[in-house]
């Protein structure tokens, strides 16, 4: 028999009553009923229950072992009495009488229960994250990633992709954040850049005539936290395509997704074909152009019915509505907790009326609006007895920021929100460029590597803030899984895309050397995407924190807890790599 086991806890079943088992995991639970103790055994496959009684040289020991010990034990399969089968368990139906028993890992006492799971703050929890990692909702997490990983692995090696690796160690790329920087030793005073993305060598891949890539990409950024975003680092399906259109990409992006979702949640329904949404019309109709689909209500702007209006709230500013149908039932509190959630998106208050069963509108603000108003405004957004119409008034920004959020709300309080379905889109036509509010320079919006709708006509003769890009946005429930484009593959259009950003010919040559040089060779046309592993497996978890889907995340400080990361290195390492350090100063009252 092996030193450790000869089964797992999970996989005993009645097939196994009367034989002989090894087992070994962790001491999850203990009960002890009146001389007979029983203790649930588990590991990574599940939780088996151990018996023993008085006469077992085990009892005294399983009955004080503290819990989360690691052992090993001996015993026999036992059928469980009928009353006591536990159908919640894959065993439940078989327990192990114990009568040898060994410690292979003691326990210290435990910071926080592993089992039952107690509510424990974050920061304790990544402490000591391998115990956090011990607890059945975490535990299933993490390996609920790795099943996606493979999964995603198979499907697009089925669709002839390539699975190939590209460098950790290279040279700065502008993906949009700020690069973690790695000090060179052999070169001093030079750093090599750890990749925000796999940007540059998925394309140099296609120039090498690979024809389809992908990988699932380790990405590092140094930015800010969000619920849906970890700091350092993180995973994304990176693909690319030679030879490809928009469309190619949306074909197999589509199948793997739909396929994906149905698979891992087959009690949700994934609507398939995505519908493409140009990006300013998602910014009309849903505010955002990162739209959840499930809330099918859409905003109208109604400015126009209020320009040199004497109503001051809303004369000569951005005005939105939103309808809402069938909310003739719908209490007073269901209009002030509206209000409410949009104060806390913003917004000084929110304006309503509602349409009464004559066609009337009443409310707060239908005093000021006069008939022809009333007419022209119930044309707009369909409105019917039994409409509530909800108003955001200010900039287009904060209008469409706020009336966003104000327009899944709505959907959810008024029971017209689909929960249990994962509603994807595209997001298509984002602009090439944009103007920084600050310095009036025009800069790219996106990827600076797309090509241009229309290409090196559309530059030489657009304004650039007219120019479309072939980019795209990939997005389900509201959650912006991935962007990718049709790449620029023309070392002309992309000296002319840089030269309107203000960047030379050798600027360019400079600072995407490799890259520049390879589209002189001969460089398929191209596109690609990457849709974030973490924020797939966050979503099909249900976890609104992607920092519960990642085994050994950093905090929202971009700090490792458990290891001490980042740390300081001693003045030896410093002269080693050719630095010396400028420390802001300290503030005051600091250690």
């Amino acid at each position: 028999m092996h030193r450790y086991r000869s089964h797992t806890c999970g996989e005993l079943t009645t097939a196994d009553v009367d034989s002989e088992v090894r087992l070994a995991g962790w001491l999850h639970n203990r009960r002890d009923l009146g001389g007979v103790l029983f203790v649930d055994l588990r590991d990574n496959s599940g939780i088996v229950q151990l018996v023993a009684r008085p006469d077992s040289p085990a009892y005294e020991p399983l009955g004080s072992l503290p819990k989360e010990t690691v052992i090993r034990v001996d015993g026999r399969v036992l059928r469980r009495d009928p009353e006591n089968v536990n159908p919640d368990l894959p065993t439940g139906e078989v327990e192990v009488g114990v009568t040898e028993l060994e410690v292979l890992g003691t326990c210290d006492p435990l910071p926080f229960s592993v089992f039952p799971e107690e509510k424990v703050n974050e920061e304790l929890r990544l402490t000591y994250r391998f115990l956090d990692l011990r607890r059945q909702r975490m535990h299933e997490n993490i390996k609920l990633r790795s099943r996606v990983i493979a999964a995603l692995r198979e499907k697009m090696t089925a669709r002839g992709f390539l699975d190939l690796q590209t460098p950790i160690l290279s040279a700065t790329s502008p993906e949009g954040a700020r690069d973690y920087l790695v000090p060179s030793r052999n070169h001093p005073g030079k750093f090599y850049a750890l990749p925000q993305a796999p940007q540059q060598f998925k394309q140099l891949l296609m120039v090498s005539g690979f024809d389809r890539y992908f990988q699932i990409a380790p990405c590092f950024r140094d930015e800010d936290s969000r619920a849906d975003r970890s700091p350092g680092e993180f995973y994304q399906l990176d693909m690319e395509m030679s030879f490809a259109e928009q469309e190619d990409v949306f074909g197999v992006i589509e199948e793997v997704m739909t396929e994906l979702f149905t698979e891992f949640r087959p009690d949700r329904r994934t609507t398939s074909p995505f519908p493409r949404i140009p990006y300013a019309d998602a910014l009309a109709r849903y505010g955002t152009d990162k739209p959840d689909l499930r809330s099918e209500l859409e905003l109208v702007d109604v400015s126009h019915l209020f320009a040199g209006s004497p109503f001051r709230a809303f004369a000569d500013k951005h005005v939105r509505a939103l309808a809402v149908h069938d909310t003739a039932d719908q209490p007073r509190s269901f209009y002030d907790q509206l209000g409410a959630f949009a104060v806390e998106q913003g917004a000084q208050g929110l304006a309503w009326v509602k349409v009464g069963a004559d066609g009337a509108l009443s409310g707060p603000i239908a005093k000021f609006l006069d008939e022809e108003t009333r007419q022209k405004l119930l044309t707009e957004v369909q409105g019917k007895p039994g409409t509530a119409i909800f108003f955001g008034a200010g900039t287009v920004e904060e209008v469409g920021r706020i009336m966003g959020a104000v327009r899944v709300e709505a959907a959810k309080r008024a029971g017209q929100f689909v929960e249990d379905e994962f509603r994807f889109c595209w997001i298509v036509d984002f602009p090439m460029y944009e103007r920084n509010e600050e310095t009036g320079a025009i800069e790219f919006s996106h990827n600076p590597f797309s090509m241009p709708q229309g290409g090196m006509e559309a530059l030489r003769t657009k304004d650039p803030l007219e120019i479309k890009a072939w980019q795209y946005d990939i997005v389900c429930n509201g959650i912006e899984l991935s962007s990718g484009a049709v790449r620029n593959h023309q070392p002309e259009i992309m000296y002319e895309a840089f030269r309107i950003v203000g960047y030379t010919k050798e600027q360019v040559d400079a600072e995407f050397g490799g890259l520049i040089r390879a589209f002189h060779y001969g460089a398929p046309p191209h596109a690609g995407i990457a849709p974030g592993v973490d924020r797939i497996v966050m979503m099909l978890a249900d976890e609104p924190n992607i920092r519960e889907v990642i085994a050994f995340p950093l905090n929202q400080n971009a700090q490792d807890l458990l290891m001490g990361a980042p740390s300081p290195v001693d003045e030896a390492r410093l002269r080693e790599l050719h630095l010396a350090l400028r420390l802001p100063p300290t503030k005051k009252g600091s250690p």
